[in-house]
Parts: structure tokens; C-alpha cells; sequence
């Protein structure tokens, strides 16, 4: 008999998957450069972050919510998490890139700001990107290779984080996704409908969304 190893049989709960975690959003139980650990539903998640995203944390104590990538091994499940969309979405480009797994892909993060590495990508600025701890010349000459063509002019900024929601709310968001819409569509037209007040009910809040599609 086959048996599954560990870590994927943590993601399988009555034949659902359940280990892709994709957002975090709860107490902040410690933070350092590399690592925090939320809290929720009673359960401490230790997640693997950048140094950017470490900066912009709140508080020990406060909530904090994270956007994740799972990644799944053998024998692990490791959470990787990030304040900006902005920052995850160059993280999953980056682990595309031959030779660079999420340890690294973090380093890259941590050791050069979003915007300055995009151009030095996009300007096949080998030399700049060499500078980044545990990036030499071929995986610099491979990110451009492998990047260059698939990065924007300018990465989005930084600063652009998703707001704190509430239960409610992020109910609402998750059943935007489920419908079909694009999660950062879906998160603009929550955070249009909460910029006008936050009405108090899953309806309300629902239904409101739904009319910012179609405006």
C-alpha cells in the first residue's frame, strides 16, 4: 500500500485540499527579519518573510494580515508571506527562475528593493544584481533571461497593502474569488465599497461589491 507522506496528507481533509493556505490574518505572535508567527483561530502559523515586509509589521500583539505562498515538499509544508500583493506576486516570478527556490527567491527580496530590481532585470543590469547576497553571475544572467520579458516597466509600489478585514469581509472576499473574479479585482471593488462606510452585514457588503463590477 502506498502511503502519503506527511505533509500532503496535512493538506487533505476528506478528500478536499486544504494545506494551499493563501491568506493569513490574525494576532502577532513574534517577528525578526526573517520570520513571524500569526496567530488564528488558535492556531501560531510560522511564516518565512522578507526584510521589507518585516519592516512594515505592526506591533507584537497587533493583527497583521499576510498574503502566502505554500510551498509544498516531501516533507514539509513551508508558508512564505508578504505584506504587499505587490511583493508575492515577484516572489512567484522569481521561484520560476532555474535555480532559485523560495530561500533564495526571500534573500533577493530582502537584499534589493522591488522597483530597483525590476529595472536592473529589465535592463539587463547583471552586475547590480550580482550585488544581492548568494546571487552570482549565472543566476543574475538567468533572472534576466528568464524575467526580462515578463516583469512591468515599474514594479508595483510597496506601499499598497491590503487592509485589515474583518471576518465579514473577508468572507465576502473569498466568495468574490469563488464566483470567478481575479482576487485583485476582487479586493478593489471590497476596498471601493469599504472606502464608503462598512456596512455591517455579509449581504450588504456582498451585494455592494457585485455593483462595483458592474459600474
Amino acid at each position: 500500500m502506498k502511503h502519503e507522506s506527511p505533509a500532503l496528507a496535512v493538506g487533505r481533509f476528506n478528500g478536499y485540499n486544504v494545506g494551499m493556505i493563501a491568506h493569513l490574518r490574525g494576532k502577532l505572535l513574534a517577528k525578526r527579519p526573517s520570520q513571524a508567527i500569526v496567530e488564528t483561530g488558535g492556531v501560531g502559523y510560522e511564516v518565512s518573510i522578507s526584510v521589507p515586509t518585516f519592516s512594515d509589521l505592526p506591533e507584537v500583539g497587533a493583527e497583521v494580515a499576510l498574503h502566502i505562498h505554500t510551498h509544498v515538499r516531501e516533507d514539509a509544508i513551508a508558508l512564505y508571506g508578504f505584506l504587499p500583493w505587490s511583493e508575492k506576486l515577484l516572489f512567484e516570478k522569481l521561484i520560476t527562475v532555474s535555480g532559485i527556490g523560495p530561500k533564495l527567491a526571500i534573500t533577493i527580496l530582502s537584499g534589493m528593493a522591488a522597483d530597483e530590481m525590476v529595472r536592473a532585470i529589465r535592463g539587463n543590469d547583471v552586475a547590480r544584481l550580482t550585488r544581492i547576497p548568494g546571487i552570482g553571475k549565472k543566476t543574475a544572467e538567468r533572472m534576466v533571461l528568464e524575467l526580462r520579458d515578463k516583469l512591468p516597466e515599474t514594479a508595483p509600489s510597496s506601499a499598497t497593502t491590503t487592509p485589515v478585514l474583518s471576518a465579514v469581509e473577508g468572507d465576502v472576499l473569498s466568495a468574490l474569488v469563488n464566483l470567478g473574479y481575479q482576487r485583485p479585482a476582487a479586493e478593489k471593488a471590497l476596498s471601493a465599497v469599504l472606502k464608503g462606510g462598512r456596512p455591517g452585514s455579509f449581504d450588504q457588503i456582498f451585494r455592494a461589491a457585485l455593483g462595483e463590477f458592474s459600474k
